[in-house]
């Protein structure tokens, strides 16, 4: 039997082919963009670093959850835990669920009093937790947060509630980033600046004299009145033309005051916060999934009361209900809207915040958001 050898060319020639693939495989491999780590700076100061955009996620405040909606068509996909407290009011959590039944099997991670069980929270193995800047300066929490950090996990602190003119387009900047959303955040900050810097500038150009606000958070009939000093909504009213008097009164983020002095402050505006949360103290009925005829008729119920029926702002028709769960949400945008109307209507003939609310929702709600915001609706 005699062996044959191939010529060299010959070898060659036949094995071309495959070296040729293995050449464009080689190009087109490293051509293929490689995503670097995420790093960013948390509001916190911190700094957060992520191998990939996150796809396992613990809410430190269950409503965040709409936050995270408005950046992901799906946001229950991301959620692999949440906290309880400061969840979703009913009507919201119902809408969410309707849409992604697979939220009723999202697992609680703590309770009230701003509780954070680490050992369920490390047991879901997540990729990211985000938790309130109020987490960061609470003490109770420096514990889990050793343990967080032990386990590997990284901890993200975002703020839509202390300072949300400052904070929010940050924050879901940072979510946006985390998450691989960065397109979704910066469309909402587009729209969010476009809004603020209208009515800033209209407010800056004509200087008008500041109406003297009282803010009464969870307005109801009785236990007359908390109220709030720097921060959350006195941002609301100072950014919408007006100067919250609870500033003068409180020396923290929120106190009480008396009726006595209420009436003696005489005010130009009376505020109230309400929600779902106080029909079962009679106060004030509004927000999602309430309709325009309770939220009318429970804050007539509220203005109707002896003390503050004596109010000249109630007395002069100026008098606004608002939801106060636009304290923690970004689409508090259409409510300064709403109140700069209100305070300055002469300025704002041709302001719509309900327009704005509409298109909010259209574009960055994945769930609808049917309700009464404020009262009076105009």
């Amino acid at each position: 039997m005699t062996l044959r050898l191939r010529h060299p060319r010959t070898l060659w020639a036949s094995w071309l082919p495959f070296a040729l693939l293995l050449v464009v495989a080689s190009l087109t491999l490293s051509a293929a963009p490689v995503r670097a780590e995420i790093r960013v700076t948390d509001l916190a100061g911190r700094d957060v670093v992520l191998q990939a955009p996150a796809q396992r996620i613990v809410l430190g405040e269950g409503r965040h959850l709409a936050v995270l909606g408005m950046l992901h068509d799906d946001p229950v996909a991301l959620l692999a835990g949440w906290r309880q407290d400061k969840g979703l009011d009913p009507a919201t959590y119902e809408a969410y669920l309707a849409k992604f039944p697979a939220l009723a099997d999202v697992a609680a991670v703590g309770a009230g009093n701003r509780q954070l069980s680490v050992e369920s929270t490390i047991a879901l193995m997540p990729d990211l937790v985000l938790l309130s800047l109020m987490d960061a300066r609470d003490p109770q929490m420096e514990m889990p947060l050793r343990q967080l950090e032990a386990a590997g996990i990284p901890v993200a602190f975002v703020d839509f509630f202390t300072a949300p003119l400052d904070n929010t387009l940050p924050s879901l900047r940072l979510i946006g980033a985390l998450t691989g959303a960065e397109a979704r955040a910066e469309d909402f900050a587009e729209f969010y600046q476009e809004h603020l810097d209208a009515l800033r500038l209209t407010l800056k150009a004509t200087q008008p004299a500041p109406p003297r606000v009282f803010i009464h958070v969870h307005a109801a009939p009785n236990g007359c009145c908390a109220t709030v000093g720097p921060g959350v909504f006195d941002e609301f009213v100072e950014a919408a033309g007006g100067y919250n008097i609870g500033r003068d009164s409180v020396p923290g983020v929120m106190g009480n005051v008396g009726l006595e002095n209420l009436l003696a402050a005489d005010p130009d505006v009376y505020l109230a916060t309400g929600g779902a949360h106080m029909a079962a103290r009679g106060g004030l009925v509004l927000g999602a999934g309430i309709d325009a005829e309770t939220a009318e008729q429970s804050f007539a119920a509220l203005t109707a009361t002896p003390g503050f029926a004596d109010l000249r702002a109630v007395q002069e028709g100026r008098a606004i209900g608002i939801w106060h769960l636009f304290n923690d949400f970004p689409a508090h945008i259409a409510l300064i809207e709403a109140l700069a109307k209100r305070f300055h209507p002469d300025l704002f003939p041709d302001l719509d915040p309900m327009a704005t609310m509409a298109e909010f929702e259209d574009r960055f709600s994945p769930v609808p958001m049917s309700g009464s915001y404020w009262t009076p609706a105009e």
